[in-house]
């Protein structure tokens, strides 16, 4: 059975925490699910993090297709949350589909985490991404990281 971890920085104030609990965990890929991967925290934007995770022996890849677009981000943010998940359900399944295909074909490659901002899972469309890929994959052990 496949294994993917799931991550939110929002509670991490800096990538050497942020990366400290991945390493705890044995991750060895992260896989940026954010649609653009920039960050007003320091260290937390796509080259920074990529430059530090390397460092730390972690694979990065940014999966534009697995975003959250921003009208959907918008409905998780004023409290419009499974609106939010809806439509993102059915983007998932429209354009980005090949993409979760892909993911999936690739967990048992290295010990994969998917990474967004939200540190709670389950206000995050990375809650629908792994749902998509437990359908789609049959049983999956599910690790959410702090």
């Amino acid at each position: 059975m496949p294994t993917v971890f799931t991550i939110g920085y929002e509670q991490h104030r800096r990538p050497e925490t942020l990366i400290a609990a991945l390493g705890a965990a044995g991750v060895r890929r992260i896989v940026d699910v954010r649609e653009l991967p920039l960050s007003r925290r320091r260290g937390f934007s796509k080259t920074a993090l990529a430059s530090a995770l390397e460092d730390a022996k972690i694979e990065y890849e940014h999966v534009r297709a697995l975003g959250n677009p921003k009208r959907f981000r918008d409905m998780y943010r004023s409290g419009r949350r499974r609106e939010g998940e809806r439509r993102y359900r059915a983007h998932l399944h429209n354009g980005s589909y090949r993409a979760l295909v892909e993911l999936g074909e690739t967990l048992e490659d290295a010990p994969t985490c998917l990474l967004c901002f939200e540190a709670a899972h389950d206000e995050c469309h990375r809650a629908v991404i792994v749902d998509a890929l437990e359908a789609r994959l049959g049983e999956l052990d599910v690790v959410h990281l702090q």
